[in-house]
């Protein structure tokens, strides 16, 4: 049974407030933690009115506060925006709040508009193209200083917080390989590399001092309910967002509906199911059916679960639909593992 993790952005639901979406995400890392889920990591995105975890690291310590157990942590933090030394404070700060549950995922895509990315971080002149050093510098400081080091992460240093590289492309699996880094793919909205991807990262893998051979993770979308029509409905609200993000339309999570998902123009319908072809929605069997057979495709040793529901009592329901469909699947791999000595 490989664990299940969720993948939160703290949507903002229309009808709701930032407050609510905060809250909501409290509440949803208390429920994954009661369901045994593995990790909650929150999205580092700007200027959009469905998602409140722009602030990231802060989002992290509410849900933190709000747990005892589960790992912590970012999917991912969009290190072109930031210097290496003010993540290593950041997460050095919430390993020492939270002992050995924070995980650093890094991306290097904006995680916004160019505009707004500009504001960010000023000066665009390195970003990009600075991303493997800068993941080195950030390592470092997080390690033991050496003698006579003038920089110090302070929090930071020896915190040894464990570093993941996220990506959609082979730029990442590559990179991820030759720093022996843990692996995350975004086939929960960019599954066209997603095979291509794993195959460079575990044909490439260097073994690090944190990682001694390949460990990867994918993510999906899921949408579980009582019964296949439900899901579909509540999955209605994900079309609609996809279909927003292609406008260029900027309004928070919209409320499941199909007259609205009926008024898309065939291009946007099919660049939906393109983009989320790998979205999981449907009751406890028609998800353990589709999913099982995409895990052992993929090989993964980890999956990430972001769940796009409007209603926060739907959403609760999924997370524990979607535990109750890890324990089946591991329930059916242990029963075609012969006994020992057979």
């Amino acid at each position: 049974m490989i664990p299940f993790s969720i993948l939160d952005l703290s949507q903002i639901s229309e009808g709701g407030t930032v407050s609510d979406a905060l809250a909501n995400s409290a509440r949803m890392a208390q429920a994954a933690e009661a369901h045994g889920y593995e990790r909650y990591w929150l999205a580092e995105h700007h200027g959009m009115p469905a998602i409140a975890s722009a602030a990231t690291s802060i989002v992290i310590a509410h849900v933190g506060q709000a747990t005892k157990t589960i790992r912590i942590g970012s999917g991912g933090i969009m290190l072109p925006n930031h210097s290496p030394l003010v993540i290593a404070e950041q997460f050095g700060t919430l390993e020492a709040l939270f002992p050995g549950r924070v995980d650093l995922g890094l991306g290097r895509a904006p995680g916004t508009d160019m505009m707004t990315a500009r504001a960010l971080r000023r000066n665009m002149g390195d970003g990009v193209d600075s991303f493997p050093q800068d993941i080195l510098e950030l390592q470092a400081y997080f390690g033991a200083p050496d003698e006579g080091q003038r920089i110090l992460a302070v929090p930071g240093m020896n915190a040894n917080v464990p570093i993941w590289l996220l990506g959609s492309s082979l730029y990442s699996a590559q990179l991820a390989a030759q720093l022996g880094l843990p692996y995350a793919f975004a086939s929960h909205f960019a599954p066209e590399l997603l095979f291509d991807a794993l195959h460079i990262y575990r044909s490439n893998f260097r073994p690090s001092d944190s990682l001694a051979r390949p460990h990867t993770m994918v993510g999906v979308m899921g949408v579980a309910a009582d019964s296949d029509a439900e899901a579909e409905f509540l999955y209605t609200s994900m079309q609609q967002s996809f279909a927003n993000l292609r406008r260029n339309v900027r309004v928070p999570f919209p409320r499941p509906s199909y007259d609205a998902v009926a008024d898309l123009k065939p291009e946007e319908t099919a660049m939906i199911d393109h983009m989320l072809r790998y979205a999981m929605v449907g009751s406890k069997a028609t998800i353990a059916k589709r999913l099982g057979n995409f895990l052992n495709q993929t090989e993964a040793d980890e999956l990430i679960v972001s769940m796009p529901i409007h209603d926060i009592a739907a959403r609760l329901k999924s997370v524990e639909l979607f535990a109750e469909v890890r324990n089946l699947l591991g329930a059916q791999a242990q029963a075609v593992v012969p006994p020992a000595g057979v």
